[in-house]
């Protein structure tokens, strides 16, 4: 009898208590946490075609790079950013003086030498732009304008290391090396998850290079290469984007 009545006072006690639920998001993508002020470290991969004096010397071009990027609440950008440059299409022949009739290079093993070209360089330089969103989604177009350094070369590649005319010191004088002040333009779209999962950017660049050569001799062309040249280059670049953001703690749902 006395438990009978114990077990009654515990259960009515426990249902006049407030009942507190623990509480959860409906749907989590609606907790934003990718507000505020933050760093983006981007590694990004490029394809580019080649225009004016650029496009008389290569061809098509990939490229690797990268960026970090300070991105304000108003989602205003300020940072610095560059990428390696290579491709495998050469038109320039700066080993004409070098070859045969036939079009070969001899050795110094009395072989025909196993040569090639290749297209090397880099861009490097500081920008600054603007994430223009249309919802409270802090995805939407990213514009971007900046001014760096371009410089690229011919790499001689001598697979059998037979012909010592373009060995050492000595391939300075046909790589035809070249850079100078250069201008940057990008337009995409650029997507910072709201739970910071899914973060990445796609879009078209434009770069203007305004370069001259740096060699003091052409050993081809028998002279310097003096004059001013006009290197463009237009291709996409998609890229993969770590924010850090510097806002305060993510909610914590009881």
């Amino acid at each position: 009898m006395k438990r009978s009545f114990l077990f009654a006072f515990l259960l009515f006690a426990g249902l006049s208590m407030p009942v507190q639920a623990q509480k959860f998001p409906d749907n989590p993508e609606n907790d934003v946490r990718n507000t505020g002020k933050a760093i983006l470290i981007h590694v990004n991969f490029g394809a580019q075609v080649p225009g004016s004096d650029l496009a008389a010397r290569f061809g098509e071009n990939g490229n690797l790079g990268g960026g970090a990027e300070w991105i304000s609440a108003a989602n205003l950008l300020l940072g610095l950013e560059g990428h390696y440059i290579f491709g495998g299409k050469v038109k320039d022949d700066p080993l004409a003086i070098l070859r045969t009739p036939e079009g070969d290079i001899i050795g110094n093993n009395q072989l025909v030498a196993d040569i090639a070209l290749r297209e090397r360089g880099y861009y490097f330089g500081g920008m600054i732009g603007k994430l223009f969103t249309f919802s409270e989604k802090r995805s939407g177009i990213r514009l971007s304008l900046g001014a760096g350094w371009l410089q690229h070369r011919i790499r001689i590649q001598d697979n059998t290391n037979s012909v010592v005319q373009v060995s050492g010191e000595y391939a300075k004088g046909y790589d035809r090396l070249t850079g100078g002040l250069a201008l940057n333009q990008f337009i995409g779209w650029q997507h910072l998850g709201a739970m910071r999962r899914s973060n990445w950017y796609i879009g078209l660049e434009f770069n203007q290079g305004f370069t001259k050569s740096l060699r003091s001799w052409d050993y081809s062309e028998m002279r310097r290469l003096d004059g001013k040249r006009t290197d463009l280059r237009f291709g996409i670049r998609v890229g993969w984007t770590l924010p850090l953001y510097l806002s305060g703690a993510e909610k914590i749902y009881y």
